[in-house]
């Protein structure tokens, strides 16, 4: 099994951990994880020039048509921006031979032949959670875990095809499979504040501030992640605040390859455990 690897742009220069997490994981499960000279996903444009935006995520599309591999990609927000664009290219034939137009002076061109998958739907989906089970080593059993899904992955359910959005279980069943136990908290579908970041901070922190509340008095030891902005936004924001003012509650942060491979037994140095700003001395004690 192999798959384009779009690490998106904050994870080779703000969370390189997810990256090497990512790729130790999926290794000890025979999954390939090829690189090609992919350009952002064009999130960053969507809302500035909608062509701009869908030409950035089609030349992605394109170059792993090419080579006639599926694109799977860590980060929601990329996900949802490359999945965004497959859904507009499929529905408006104009933008379609507009975007292709400019992509064949690349020798390119978006056909609809390839899946964009997130990483938690490859390990729940192709490589199944029975896999994912047999290959615990150190059962996290001491550890309750809040699931944060993230907006992008989400919504709007009929472009993403990820989970339901009002009532999702997959990262929770991926989750169980680590030994952990997930936690039922009421704010778990609420955004992580991050999109805000630099533009209104007060709503962001308010959002952070307001779910890490919520996961502490719901009994979560963790918050657990699968999206670059949402684990920058609970681990290296929340530890800036925190250390800023002592009533923003700490509530550690954990990508979920981080926690899988941590119960799969793997050395802590290939899943850069210690690039994280805040580490879980609950879970730290439990595997010793």
């Amino acid at each position: 099994m192999k798959f384009a690897f779009f690490k998106g742009c904050k994870i080779p220069c703000y969370l390189e951990q997810y990256g090497t997490s990512t790729r130790a994981v999926l290794r000890t499960f025979g999954v390939r994880l090829i690189d090609l000279e992919f350009n952002c996903c064009g999130y960053p444009n969507r809302d500035i020039n909608f062509e701009a935006f869908i030409l950035s995520a089609a030349r992605n599309l394109a170059l792993a048509e090419k080579r006639r591999l599926d694109i799977l990609t860590p980060c929601k927000c990329c996900y949802g921006s490359l999945k965004h664009a497959v859904h507009y290219l499929r529905e408006h034939e104009r933008l379609r031979r507009t975007i292709n137009a400019e992509l064949a002076g690349e020798g390119l061109s978006w056909n609809d032949t390839i899946r964009v998958k997130h990483l938690l739907t490859v390990l729940c989906d192709d490589i199944g959670l029975p896999a994912l089970y047999a290959s615990i080593k150190r059962p996290l059993s001491e550890i309750s875990v809040a699931a944060h899904y993230g907006c992008h992955a989400l919504r709007p359910s009929a472009v993403v095809h990820f989970d339901d959005p009002l009532a999702p279980s997959i990262f929770e069943d991926l989750i169980a499979a680590t030994g952990a136990r997930p936690v039922d908290w009421p704010r778990r579908l609420d955004c992580c504040g991050n999109p805000l970041r630099g533009r209104n901070d007060e709503i962001s922190l308010d959002l952070m501030r307001t779910k890490l509340c919520d996961a502490e008095e719901s009994g979560a030891d963790c918050i657990c992640t699968a999206c670059t902005y949402c684990q920058i936004q609970f681990d290296e924001v929340q530890s800036e605040e925190s250390a800023a003012d002592e009533s923003v509650p700490t509530v550690p942060s954990i990508l979920y390859t981080q926690l899988l491979g941590i119960s799969m037994g793997l050395p802590e140095r290939k899943l850069g455990i210690r690039r994280n700003y805040l580490q879980i001395d609950k879970l730290r004690k439990s595997i010793k």
